[in-house]
């Protein structure tokens, strides 16, 4: 079987690839940041009980990640593949008119999260000579402005770097090191910019409905694609160019309603 962990795996797309995973008969094993948010997790799982694992650990803490990979090896034995699926947004404002402590814990678990979580299963990997570990993309990762978002946006754009940069360090070792670009998924981080009825709101509203997918359709795609990836450096990537293209050139003649 094929040993798996995910940080950020009790909701959204880290909860969603957990149940793909399962559902190929892969073991796994999940994070967050609370005893409530595993367990509740953990029972949305409970037809896979004896494959599947849940702790809590702050990936912000180094210490914490590598109490997750022990988790990991006591329960599955070594790990095959690591994704970096943690991460935190703010409110949608401007850089200035948000508080330090927002500003903070985005780039702790961002940033920080994605280097210890990167840093502590390669290592472990690399001694027992292979292994997948993929960090997720977001808005900004590449380079894309949106007003109100520019810490989150930072954090991404940081994350696709430092990616980039470990796998040129890591050179010819076992490990492949990439990432994941989901595009555009109806979660909870996506659904907070649409807390109001405002113009803009109704715009964004609009172009999630051209762009935005559900989790079970992007998450069956990233599972797939990184079982059978051999790539030195992977970037899997669901929401291409040719397909934005494509749904722009439909979208008058196609109508889609993401938010039933």
């Amino acid at each position: 079987m094929v040993n798996i962990v995910i940080t950020g795996g009790t909701r959204g797309i880290g909860l969603g690839l957990a149940e793909r995973f399962l559902e190929k008969g892969c073991r796994v094993t999940i994070c967050g940041t609370s005893a409530q948010s595993v367990e509740k997790a953990l029972e949305l799982l409970a037809a896979y009980k004896e494959t599947v694992r849940g702790t809590v650990a702050d990936v912000g803490e180094r210490s914490e990640v590598e109490s997750l990979l022990e988790t990991a090896l006591e329960s599955f034995g070594p790990v095959d593949i690591w994704v970096n699926n943690a991460g935190v947004s703010h409110e949608t404002a401007k850089i200035w008119e948000l508080d330090r402590e927002s500003i903070e814990n985005v780039f702790r678990t961002n940033i920080s999260g994605v280097v210890n979580g990167t840093v502590v299963p390669f290592l472990a990997m690399r001694e027992q000579g292979k292994g997948k570990i993929f960090n997720m993309e977001g808005l900004g990762s590449d380079g894309f402005i949106l007003d109100g978002m520019s810490v989150y946006g930072t954090s991404k754009n940081a994350l696709r770097y430092f990616t980039r940069a470990f796998a040129g360090e890591a050179g010819k070792s076992p490990v492949q090191i990439g990432t994941l670009s989901p595009g555009m998924v109806m979660t909870d981080l996506l659904l907070e910019t649409l807390r109001d009825d405002s113009p803009e709101t109704r715009k964004k509203r609009k172009f999630y409905n051209i762009m935005a997918d559900d989790i079970e359709t992007v998450t069956a795609f990233l599972c797939e694609k990184m079982l059978l990836t051999s790539s030195r450096s992977p970037k899997i990537e669901w929401l291409t160019k040719p397909k934005i293209l494509s749904r722009m050139l439909l979208a008058p003649f196609r109508k889609r309603e993401i938010f039933r």
